[in-house]
């Protein structure tokens, strides 16, 4: 038992102690094409895939700008509930929260820069989508809405 509390320990002063070493952007990451179709038609975006722990926890804090065809896709590899944040993020975000088979599930809409307010799922979802804040506004994206994307396996 003493063995199981020290590695918690451990492993939670890690964790914690690599979340105090971010202090700038992340280089860029891998880009894959995603597309959402919605009622006014498709939307086509490059996204940078955010699939490891240190990348998701980074994500797109410190960037100053992104560009409206442009985003992060952080792939849980499973469905699963979650939370966001936007601590150290400096731009307004929309977070697409979706589920397994590439359904939106719900739309976090201008998320408010540098907040540490909790940005919750609310459901199970596979994946989180962040774009330009706003974006999904001028583009008609809703909840139900398909998004497109080899994690998704639908990606024609």
């Amino acid at each position: 038992m003493r063995t199981l509390i020290a590695f918690v320990v451990t492993a939670g002063l890690a964790v914690s102690a690599h979340a105090a070493e971010i202090t700038g952007p992340q280089p860029k990451l891998p880009a894959a094409p995603l597309v959402i179709d919605t009622a006014k038609g498709s939307a086509q975006f490059s996204v940078e895939m955010a699939v490891t722990w240190p990348q998701q926890e980074q994500g797109l804090m410190f960037r100053r700008t992104l560009a409206p065809d442009a985003g992060m896709l952080f792939d849980f590899g499973k469905e699963q509930e979650t939370s966001f944040w936007m601590k150290n993020t400096l731009i307004p975000l929309d977070m697409l929260f979706i589920k397994g088979n590439g359904t939106i599930a719900r739309i976090a809409a201008n998320a408010k820069p540098l907040s540490e307010e909790s940005i919750p799922s609310y459901e199970p979802v596979r994946a989180v989508l962040e774009i330009a804040g706003g974006r999904a506004a001028q583009l008609g994206i809703k909840p139900g809405d398909k998004v497109r994307a080899a994690v998704f396996g639908n990606l024609k």
